[in-house]
């Protein structure tokens, strides 16, 4: 689905966003903290917003965020996944995270952040886009594929999952917060019988993570150097660099990073989420362990391993049964495409896309640079005669930052793009800047100095940011 966003437009909204950010919605009060972790203070660099003492069910919702014994291992709770440190993210660079009856089993998909999903609606296949400009589309929904409704829709998953949190029932779950200390204050929140019916517990035990995420503005902070920027407040100026990669951003013809992944003023009045909750296929690469992959660089799914013919169909499943692989008779247009991520907190990423498969936020930029210019470098080639160094045609300055590092010689073999979607449903893969089907070995839409100052940009997306600290080597790189 290609998308419209007028520069001048884009810019002019990242100015003027003020709205949650600058004022909020928060009152004065005492800030709640995860059991055996001191009391977090309000964001530093807005007094205005306070965290609300939270609702009992709340309560409730952040004593069960962070509790081992909710997982069939007695040693995985949701925070293990999605670690507050980590912008509620994972902790590690693991495509999936460990998971199951004894942490012995792995999924299938990266781990998304829980921050700044209040504003996500729920799924739809003709969702009208937040930039009032382009045509409704899929949109909306949590997980990768939108399959759950809101946060306790979302988290119902996990708990059930036998790779994840791996309890054999809902009964389970159950059984195992009638056991908590945190019981009578269930039963507070919930009501004297709130155990009596096991079904309805199980909701109110999903309604209560909901709360949690809701309530605690630790999932929704605002107080990242580009909130700063926005509402104008001290601290927040952004250098040469920052600037430039914001104009990448924007830009349609370079990076276009905003027609996905940019939501700001004009929608209900909400602060920039860094997502339109819009679906794409851009052909990643399939996550598997292959010869042509260096050892060190291996972090793979081992569902692909273990079934050279598994695809992850996003919208089509397997996870989500209402889209068939066929409409009509043709193959399905929803086929391929999983939802755009918010960008905030992106720096502090180490697994990216729904399979994990990159592992760094450079390397997610090039490979949308170089995708179509040099597709070599992220999809297997086969049937290649493999170049040493010191054969003829072997380039010692052979770009390093793809997925694969293996040279071949000029006009052999034949390299397996889009290699984790089947050939049929190609036709659904986006066209949009900066993947737009160029030829290969063309020149990629950004230079080197485009990429730099993105990652600069992106950088100013990181939450808890103070201008009073020392310098990390990142920001020194991005002043001029």
């Amino acid at each position: 689905m290609r998308k419209r966003f007028p520069v001048a437009v884009a810019l002019l909204a990242m100015a003027a966003v003020a709205g949650v950010a600058a004022g909020g919605s928060g009152e004065q009060g005492t800030a709640a903290s995860p059991p055996g972790q001191a009391a977090r203070e309000a964001p530093w660099n807005n007094p205005v917003i306070r965290q609300k003492p939270l609702s009992l069910a709340a309560q409730v919702g952040q004593r069960l965020f962070f509790d081992h014994n909710m997982s069939g291992s007695r040693k995985m709770s949701c925070a293990t996944c999605h670690d507050p440190k980590f912008a509620y993210g994972p902790p590690n660079d693991l495509a999936a995270q460990p998971g199951g009856a004894a942490l012995a089993d792995r999924g299938v998909r990266a781990v998304p952040s829980l921050r700044y999903k209040d504003k996500t609606p729920p799924y739809s296949d003709l969702l009208d886009n937040p930039d009032a400009i382009s045509v409704p589309g899929p949109g909306g929904g949590f997980d990768w594929d939108g399959r759950a409704a809101d946060h306790a829709g979302q988290a119902e998953g996990p708990l059930l999952d036998p790779v994840e949190m791996a309890n054999t029932s809902a009964a389970a779950v159950v059984a195992k917060v009638k056991a908590a200390d945190y019981a009578p204050l269930f039963r507070q929140a919930f009501g004297d019988h709130a155990f009596d019916d096991t079904a309805a517990a199980f909701r109110d035990i999903t309604a209560a993570l909901q709360a949690f995420q809701l309530e605690d503005i630790s999932f929704r902070p605002y107080n990242s150097k580009f909130d700063l920027y926005t509402s104008n407040k001290k601290g927040g100026e952004l250098t040469v660099a920052e600037l430039r990669g914001m104009k990448v951003f924007t830009d349609p013809d370079t990076g276009n990073c905003a027609s996905c992944h940019y939501q700001g003023a004009g929608f209900r009045g909400s602060s920039a989420l860094f997502t339109d909750f819009s679906y794409e296929a851009i052909g990643v690469p399939r996550n598997d362990a292959h010869a042509t992959r260096p050892l060190a660089n291996r972090n793979d799914i081992p569902a692909n391993d273990k079934d050279a013919g598994r695809f992850d169909m996003g919208l089509c499943g397997p996870q989500r049964p209402d889209h068939a692989l066929t409409e009509d008779g043709k193959p399905s247009r929803f086929c391929g495409m999983f939802k755009a991520p918010t960008l905030r907190n992106v720096a502090l990423r180490q697994t990216f896309f729904h399979n994990g498969v990159i592992h760094s936020l450079e390397q997610a930029i090039r490979f949308y640079n170089t995708r179509d210019t040099n597709p070599e470098l992220w999809y297997p080639t086969v049937g290649g005669k493999v170049l040493k160094p010191g054969d003829p045609g072997y380039d010692k300055d052979y770009p390093t930052y793809g997925l694969i590092t293996v040279q071949y010689a000029k006009g052999t073999g034949k390299v397996q793009k889009y290699n984790d979607l089947p050939a049929r449903y190609w036709g659904n893969i986006d066209t949009q800047m900066p993947l737009d089907g160029r030829p290969a070995g063309s020149k990629p839409p950004m230079s080197e100095q485009d990429v730099h100052d993105l990652i600069c940009f992106l950088n100013t997306l990181t939450d808890d940011y103070r201008p009073d600290a020392p310098p990390t080597a990142a920001q020194k790189d991005c002043v001029r």
